[in-house]
Formats: C-alpha cells, sequence, structure tokens
C-alpha cells in the first residue's frame, strides 16, 4: 500500500465518521520523529525499523528469467466494526470509550469501518446487544464488507457463541483485541511467558468443539480392553494440556521472578532509590524515560508500543544516584488475565520510592486515564508508595485543561517529553520527593580508603568536600551502616 493511497482511505474514514471515532492518539503514522528544530530527542529508536519495514521475500516471483526478483505484498488487513453498550456515564463517555477501541483495534493491524454503540440497562446475556439490534448489526456488517466484529467489554463464551450465528463473521471482544496487541509487542522472554500465559487463561473457559472434539477417547479405566469407563472427550484433554501449560508457565515466571528480585535487593542493599514510571498507555512513559536518562526505548505513537520494562540508572541535579523504571502502559477495563500474568513486573511499581504517574495533558479527558491507573496501583498494592502526577505533552494540551489539572492534582507538573519544557523542574522535584539517607556526618578519611569516598557519593548526599593533606575532608548525608564505617574518621573536637 502506498503512502498516498493510506492517507487518502485516512481521511475517507475521518469524513465518514466526524463524530471522532478514530482515536486521536493515532492521528500520524510517525509523530514520534522529532524535527530537530524542536530540540527534542527520544534515543536511538532501535526497534522502529525493525517495526515499520517491508519484508523482502526472496523467491515468490513467477517469471522464471530472474528467481531472485523481491515482490512486494500489500497485506490485506481485518476490516471491522465496532459495538458498544452504553449502560451509565454520559454519551460522551461511551464515544470516548468506543474511540479508545478503534485505536486499540488500529494498534492491533485493523481497519475500522464503522462504530455503533445500544444503549441498555446492561448487557444482554445471550446476544450482548439483544437480538434485534445484532440483527440490525448483521445487515451493517454486510453493508460495510467487514470480517469482524469487536465487542467493548469482555463476553461471554455463550455470548461470542450467539452474536457470531447471528452476524455471520468473527467476533472478538475487548480483552482479545488486548492480548492480540501484546502478543504483537513482547519482545523479552518473560514478556512473552505473561502474554502466553494471560492468552492462555482467556482461552481456557472459551474452547469449542465440533464432532470429532466432543466424542470421547478410548479408555479411562485400569488395564482390560480399554472399555471400562467413558473416557476423556477431546476438548477436555485440550482443557488438561492448557492447564498443564499454564502451571509449567507460572513456574517459568516465578524463575525469572527471582532473577529480578535478586537485583532488586542488590539495589536495596546499595540503598540506591527507585522511581517507576507508570501511567496510561500513550501518555508518553518511554519518552519521558528517554528524555531522562537516554535509555534509547522504542517510542512510537501507538497504544502499548513497549512492554518490556526497563531499568535505567540516573542521577539528581544534586548528584544522587537512582533507578528509574518504565513499566508497561495501563488501560481502562485492563484484563484481569493481564494484571495477574504481569503482576510480577508491575512490583517495580510496588517496591519503588516515588510514582512518577504520567498523563497525556492533550487527551480530551486526562482524569480517567488518572482513575484507570490509579485502580490498578491499588490491584498491585502499591497505595502507600508517593506520587507525583507529571502533565505530559503540556505543548500540545489546552491551557485550560492543564490549569485544571495542576489545580485539582496539588502534587503535579507539567512537562513535555518531546520539547524539554519541565523537564529541569521535574529532575528537582524527583531529588527533593526521594528519601535522603537519615545520618548525616563528617569525617576525615584517608586517601588509603579512597572507596568509602566513593561509596559516599553513590550511596549517599555529598554537601561539602575538601582535600587536605591528611585525607579527604567530607560532610554527607549516609545511611546508618554507611555511618559505622565512616565514624572512626570522625575529626576529634577541639580543646
Amino acid at each position: 500500500m502506498t503512502s498516498s493511497s493510506s492517507s487518502q482511505d485516512t481521511k475517507r474514514l475521518a469524513q465518514s465518521h466526524p463524530e471522532g471515532l478514530r482515536a486521536d492518539a493515532l492521528m500520524e503514522e510517525d509523530v514520534a520523529r522529532n524535527h530537530p528544530a524542536d530540540g527534542g530527542w527520544d534515543g536511538d529508536q532501535f526497534d522502529r525499523s525493525e517495526r515499520a519495514a517491508l519484508r523482502r521475500v526472496v523467491g515468490l516471483s513467477t517469471e522464471l528469467e530472474d528467481v531472485t526478483e523481491v515482490e512486494y505484498r500489500q497485506l490485506r488487513l481485518e476490516r471491522v466494526v465496532l459495538v458498544g453498550v452504553w449502560t451509565t456515564g454520559t454519551a460522551r463517555d461511551t464515544e470516548n470509550s468506543l474511540a479508545e477501541l478503534a485505536a486499540l483495534a488500529e494498534t492491533a493491524g485493523a481497519l475500522v469501518l464503522d462504530g455503533v454503540v445500544q444503549r441498555r440497562d446492561k448487557p444482554d446475556a445471550a446476544t450482548y446487544i439483544g437480538s434485534g439490534k445484532a440483527e440490525e448489526l448483521r445487515d451493517i456488517v454486510a453493508e460495510t464488507g467487514a470480517d469482524t466484529v469487536i465487542c467493548d467489554g469482555e463476553l461471554s463464551p455463550g455470548q461470542l457463541i450467539q452474536l457470531e450465528d447471528v452476524v455471520k463473521v468473527k467476533v472478538i471482544d475487548r480483552t482479545a483485541l488486548i492480548l492480540d496487541i501484546f502478543a504483537q509487542h513482547a519482545k523479552s522472554r518473560e514478556g512473552k511467558a505473561q502474554v502466553a500465559l494471560a492468552q492462555m487463561q482467556y482461552m481456557l473457559p472459551r474452547l469449542r468443539g465440533w464432532g470429532q472434539s466432543l466424542s470421547r477417547q478410548m479408555g479411562g479405566g485400569r488395564g482390560g480392553l480399554a472399555t471400562r469407563g467413558p473416557g476423556e472427550t477431546k476438548i477436555e484433554t485440550d482443557r488438561r494440556r492448557i492447564r498443564e501449560k499454564m502451571a509449567k508457565m507460572r513456574r517459568e515466571i516465578a524463575e525469572m521472578k527471582t532473577g529480578r528480585e535478586i537485583k532488586r535487593q542488590e539495589r536495596r542493599r546499595n540503598k540506591v532509590p527507585s522511581v517507576a514510571i507508570a501511567g496510561y498507555t500513550n501518555a508518553g512513559k518511554s519518552s519521558l524515560l528517554n528524555r531522562l536518562t537516554g535509555a534509547g526505548v522504542l517510542v512510537e505513537n501507538s497504544l502499548f508500543a513497549t512492554l518490556d520494562p526497563t531499568v535505567r540508572r540516573a542521577e539528581t541535579p544534586s548528584g544522587r544516584l537512582y533507578t528509574l523504571a518504565d513499566t508497561v502502559g495501563f488501560v481502562r477495563h485492563l484484563p484481569h488475565h493481564l494484571v495477574e500474568a504481569f503482576r510480577s513486573t508491575m512490583e517495580e511499581v510496588g517496591d519503588s520510592d516515588l510514582i512518577l504517574h504520567v498523563v497525556d495533558g492533550s487527551h480530551p479527558v486526562p482524569e480517567e486515564q488518572l482513575a484507570a491507573v490509579r485502580e490498578v496501583i491499588r490491584d498491585v498494592g502499591a497505595i502507600d508508595v508517593p506520587e507525583l502526577v507529571v502533565i505530559n505533552k503540556a505543548d500540545l494540551a489546552d491551557p485550560e485543561v492543564l490549569q485544571r489539572l495542576l489545580r485539582v492534582e496539588k502534587h503535579s507538573i507539567a512537562v513535555s517529553a518531546r520539547t524539554g519544557l519541565g523537564i529541569d523542574e521535574l529532575l528537582a522535584l524527583i531529588d527533593h520527593e526521594l528519601p535522603r539517607p537519615s545520618v548525616e556526618i563528617e569525617a576525615l578519611v584517608p586517601y588509603t580508603h579512597g572507596k568509602l569516598v566513593a561509596r559516599a557519593h553513590d550511596e549517599g548526599e555529598v554537601l561539602s568536600e575538601e582535600h587536605t593533606p591528611e585525607g579527604t575532608l567530607l560532610k554527607v548525608r549516609v545511611h546508618e551502616e554507611l555511618a559505622a564505617e565512616l565514624t572512626p574518621y570522625v575529626p576529634a573536637p577541639l580543646g
């Protein structure tokens, strides 16, 4: 597909949906690349070329003269119709939720054709939207030529089956869509294992069988002629195998968790403070990490572009070392399976000394993003960790929205990770909020014990330093263990 035809399709779709069903987060294909004039820098985008590149497939040409000629084939995107049920809140809330579903669908690689909402007290137990509306949906699917229906909620196995029977195309729900995005973007071994576990948890109650899948296998008794008992059906065997795989996956994730816990204990032992970046997906967490540390993490204007947690070493303006951890993005109605599977990764938030809660200041309703993230933070038991709200994308935000957020969120700051606006103030706030060593001490450390001076710089806060003929005169604030090692070198009082 050429870029001109792609932009024409985008314009036609935007014109056909003036209500804004296409999400703002995906307005531009490559907004993360900064113009040099901006002064912005998002680090080296190591994964960008790999993710966006066309693959050259050798040997597919039908011309016998040159079998090495490359053939570029257009990828056929799934054509989807979105369906939502408006049970609570305002019509604007429901439209925003459907707009986010459209962004998720486009991130997964689908082309959104239409979106409809049904007003109900609660979703229909049989077909999610009711039998009459399901038939209307079937006509919309036939008219648009869609091949998939995506529902803005988690459907029961029965609802999936019955709605598919009516609309005659594949039906998936919000949870399955998010799991698909996670499966595409997971890179590390642990990330892939966590996504696989969540997918198996989701699929286990939704296995279906026809024909031989429901026939019973011979056996079930001990010995004999293998006819003693009904035996397992094929679908029961599949469920048992999935449970066994899930148990194995949980053991592997637990082993990976042990390795990360050892690294975390080492940081605790060295008294290195930790800061966790948490926030809604596409709020700019990775851009902020790159701006603060030059980490080179992938930045892309799409939902859940980065999943694997990244921990980088950083330094405050006063010279104190700390770690900065980028965590997986959150979204409203985050599937329970994902919260459970990624719990070990989210522990970085619970074990941190400070949470940088990043929110997209240019979003139409940033308060909803804040509420959704705080709900997940409560789920992982990090309610006691101090929180600093970082309102990102201040260069694109409505000034009135910024002022409202800064007024409501008492402990907040507005920044732009793209242009660098407010970053110096943010660094100063981090320096102020991080826990400080408890003991202030002055010591004259001999030059033969230079390691103690180095540790004072790494693990404490150096208030003053002077080099004398007898050694290094330090005035520092350190933790109790290091203070005990420096005590023998405290100068005796005069007189």
